[in-house]
């Protein structure tokens, strides 16, 4: 299972996409991709490509990587990425993995993708910020776009109360490995930063356990937008 942002996030976007779909076609597990942040973007470009030009031109123009990335995929990449899915519930370990995270204010979570399906479209919308979630606000525990956060407002996995179960999220690096909070665990160590390629295996039998591989730099942190790395081990269990 992949946690999104497969794009955007090194040198070859198009081939890391390209060798996860190929994976997907030939291993015998089944791959699975949440959709992150990045991979919603280029989804939603490549369809204003073809039924709104006009915003598929201004999106270009405000970040050319798409239509870059957009020409080296093919039409079996593209099917890769549309496929993804916005949550994966566990519940053999009471696991639910998501991209981003969970809004503080959010009462309710669908039991499938289906669910979401039969929602209006404000309701999806505002619902699929799962996939962007970093800091709540620490009045209303409501979502907020990344830079209006105020420095007394949480990460939201530092105050998420496992309402869901245990949440497994990418989106937001960590430069100390990965980060164990009370009811989720953030798996992303920054491989394009340098910080290694982690992954969480959850076995059919024994405990669950980290697994990581060195990588290469290609972008610095950017330090303005690293919440405290919660330390502590993981709190995981069937």
């Amino acid at each position: 299972m992949l946690v999104g942002d497969l794009v955007d996030k090194g040198p070859e976007p198009a081939g890391v996409v390209q060798f996860l779909r190929e994976l997907s076609e030939t291993a015998p597990f089944r791959v699975t991709l949440i959709e992150g942040n990045h991979e919603d973007r280029h989804r939603r470009y490549h369809i204003n490509t073809e039924i709104r030009p006009k915003t598929a031109r201004q999106m270009a123009e405000a970040a050319p990587h798409l239509s870059a990335l957009d020409a080296e995929l093919s039409a079996q990449d593209r099917a890769f990425l549309a496929a993804a899915v916005p949550f994966l519930h566990l519940p053999e370990w009471k696991v639910l993995v998501v991209h981003g995270g969970i809004p503080g204010d959010m009462e309710t979570f669908p039991e499938t993708p289906a669910e979401l399906d039969a929602l209006s479209k404000r309701q999806r919308d505002k619902f699929l910020r799962i996939q962007r979630t970093r800091f709540l606000d620490v009045d209303t525990g409501k979502y907020l776009q990344l830079g209006d956060n105020q420095p007394a407002d949480p990460f939201w996995a530092a105050v998420y109360d496992g309402r869901f179960g245990h949440v497994v999220f990418g989106h937001q690096p960590w430069r100390d490995g990965p980060a164990c909070f009370p009811h989720a665990t953030g798996v992303d160590t920054g491989a394009v930063h340098g910080g290694g390629l982690t992954a969480l295996l959850l076995p059919g039998e024994g405990e669950p356990q980290f697994v990581s591989v060195p990588s290469e730099a290609h972008v610095p942190f950017r330090e303005g937008e690293m919440p405290d790395h919660p330390g502590g081990e993981l709190r995981l269990t069937r």
